[in-house]
């Protein structure tokens, strides 16, 4: 995936997550996306140090949020049901992102 931006932010947001050991690690959210027909809400983001790497090896995980004033509220994706819709609207959002750079 190339370094633009998905959607019109000009800077990106970066979420801080702990890690198993309680340890902050920072990460860019690349994306946020409602699923049709439901209230959940998801962000997929990748780890700051992975742009260090290979690109084409970039991690992406993705969490289902919660907003509650300033408070962000991460869920993991624990059903396959649930991973499989939020893997196909993650890869139409992409496709559709990758078209319209094509028309550009």
């Amino acid at each position: 995936m190339s370094k633009d931006r998905i959607g019109n932010e000009e800077e990106p947001e970066i979420i801080y997550i702990p890690d198993d050991e309680g340890n902050e690690e920072e990460f860019e959210v690349i994306m946020k996306f409602e699923v049709d027909g439901s209230e959940a809400k998801y962000m997929m983001v990748v780890p700051l140090d992975s742009e260090l790497e290979d690109e084409e090896s970039e991690e992406v995980y993705a969490f289902r949020y919660e907003e509650d004033g300033d408070d962000l509220k991460l869920y993991t994706i624990e059903s396959d049901e649930e991973w499989e819709i939020v893997e196909e609207t993650f890869n139409t959002l992409i496709d559709e992102f990758d078209g319209e750079e094509d028309n550009d």
